[in-house]
């Protein structure tokens, strides 16, 4: 599931190591070729990908298409939706409102809306940080499915959220909030006297030379941009539609990987704010801090050392900035599909890695020679690190596989003795041994920072496998279709007489039929559970690690 959004960047995984010296320019050029390469066909949706140290550009180059359809291929000058990097240019355009004393982090939301219920508690810097509470509209039930299409004038959008219950009282928790953003939009319409894109056009695109930074209206002609791709049913197909009068302030502009650099020299060497007023965005405040979450800009490590960065997820389209301070590396990936293919990895975890490559601290490689099955054996078990969770690891195929129980499966791959790397080629997990050589547990090192987190050895046994039944056609007939819940979507198809599901956004995924209304998903946890009455199933019920999230049949 998408919003406009996604991707915060909390990554990266460090082995110690001595920092070596940043690799050349040509050498940070072939490697992102290759990971440019590896990624995205030439006869598919693509991405355009800019490396720079500095204002030197290492890298700039494109793979893919931007027409599917007439086979135009994509080039780096390609225009696309960049979702929620959108929320740091907003949040500069108010601060830039801040050092001009039209507004007051400490304001609260009902000088600029005074009939927004509970806005005379809710601060301007709340909807920075996303410590509001306010209900984020884009997880209101049935919107992704049809309301998101329609043309919203800036008050008729806060319409169809500042009614509904608050998710926490202001400031108490952190949690990610587009509806924050439209706010952050209104505060700019009610203090600069113009519609918030108009006034980001004024007040940052122009100054900055960001010539093809916009907002991204789709009842306007715009020169160079992409076309949008999802994959449905396990097929490549035209991105949803959405009004992108909707995600406004949230996630609506479009820019280029030139603009997004030029962008990121600016904001971070001191050319947009005042060095004070730039401090209180990077720096993570209240609530706010265990997420590591600034302005529109989550403030995190990469190989140990500070990362400034951003994602962005929107319908047909996906993006990641990223700025590493003092090495003054910035890359800026768009990608004009949704989804993330099987096997792939996603902007956000292509950007680290090339981030770490460029600094000289490239992110482990898997070793030359595949353990044998006879050193995978001693691994398989279960290891916990708590009551609740647990990953099982056990050989499938051959390969190591780590599943957290009542998650995803992922494959490992080795790295060195006792070491292995997930598929995202960031995150590592190395297995702990006692003086006599026998597994004691594993040390999960999320996403790559950090100490790692130890889970001991259980003598738990493997859950089982699913054993599938076979189901007549007329059985599978009944629960195909389309069902949803608030922002989700979730598609159950066939493929010859394979049943597959399907989310928004992400790979298809085959169902295991353990009886005419009951699925499993091994690789990823999953039960789907079907309603028995007669004729096509009406409900569909997700169990997942926990989680038990009912879905509608749509129509």
């Amino acid at each position: 599931m998408r919003h406009w959004i996604l991707s915060l960047a909390l990554i990266g995984l460090s082995l110690p190591c001595a920092a070596a010296a940043p690799p050349s320019a040509a050498e940070v050029a072939r490697y992102a070729q290759q990971q440019l390469q590896d990624n995205y066909p030439t006869d598919g949706p693509g991405a355009a990908l800019l490396v720079a140290r500095g204002d030197q550009v290492l890298f700039r180059g494109a793979r893919g298409e931007a027409s599917v359809e007439l086979g135009v291929p994509l080039t780096p000058d390609g225009v696309f939706r960049i979702g929620s990097v959108t929320k740091q240019f907003a949040a500069a355009g108010l601060l830039k409102l801040v050092e001009a004393g039209k507004v007051g982090l400490d304001d609260p939301l009902s000088k600029f809306l005074p009939d927004y219920p509970n806005g005379a508690h809710i601060s301007v810097r709340q909807l920075l940080n996303h410590t509001s509470g306010v209900k984020s509209y884009t997880g209101i039930p049935g919107v992704m499915a049809g309301p998101i299409r329609m043309d919203l004038s800036t008050a008729q959008l806060i319409d169809t959220f500042k009614n509904l219950p608050v998710d926490f009282a202001p400031g108490a928790q952190w949690a990610y909030n587009n509806s924050g953003y439209v706010l952050v939009g209104a505060v700019i319409e009610a203090a600069s006297g113009q519609p918030w894109h108009e006034y980001l056009q004024q007040a940052l695109f122009q100054p900055l030379g960001l010539a093809h930074t916009r907002w991204g209206d789709d009842h306007a002609l715009i020169p160079g941009q992409v076309q949008g791709y999802t994959i449905s049913n396990g097929r490549l197909a035209p991105a949803m539609y959405a009004s992108m009068s909707q995600p406004h302030a949230a996630g609506a502009l479009v820019s280029t990987v030139d603009d997004l650099l030029r962008w990121n020299r600016a904001l971070h060497e001191g050319k947009v704010l005042r060095s004070d007023t730039y401090a209180r965005m990077i720096a993570p405040e209240g609530a706010a801090q265990k997420d590591r979450y600034g302005y529109g800009i989550a403030h995190t490590t990469l190989r140990g050392g500070e990362l400034l960065s951003h994602g962005g997820g929107i319908f047909g389209s996906q993006s990641f900035l990223l700025y590493v301070p003092g090495s003054d590396v910035t890359v800026a990936i768009v990608q004009n599909n949704d989804s993330v293919a099987p096997g792939k990895r996603s902007p956000s975890v292509l950007a680290r890695k090339i981030a770490a490559y460029a600094i000289g601290q490239a992110y482990p490689e898997p070793g030359a020679t595949a353990p044998t099955l006879a050193q995978l054996r001693p691994l398989e078990g279960v290891y916990r690190s708590d009551a609740n969770t647990a990953r099982a690891m056990r050989i499938v195929d051959g390969r190591l596989i780590s599943q957290r129980i009542g998650g995803q499966r992922m494959q490992l791959t080795a790295i060195g003795p006792d070491e292995f790397l997930y598929e995202d080629g960031l995150s590592r997990l190395r297995f702990e041994r006692d003086a006599g050589g026998a597994v004691t547990g594993t040390r999960y090192y999320p996403n790559g920072e950090g100490e790692g987190d130890f889970s001991p050895r259980t003598q738990e046994p493997l859950p089982a496998e699913t054993v599938a039944i076979a189901l007549p056609a007329a059985a599978r007939e009944r629960v195909v279709g389309r069902y949803t819940r608030e922002a989700m979507e979730l598609n159950v198809f066939q493929q010859g007489e394979q049943l597959m599901a399907q989310m928004s956004g992400q790979p298809p995924f085959a169902l295991a039929a353990t009886s005419p209304t009951r699925f499993a998903i091994d690789s990823v946890g999953a039960v789907l559970e079907f309603a028995p009455e007669p004729g096509p199933a009406k409900i569909l019920t997700l169990r997942q690690g926990g989680a038990v999230l009912e879905f509608q049949r749509a129509p």
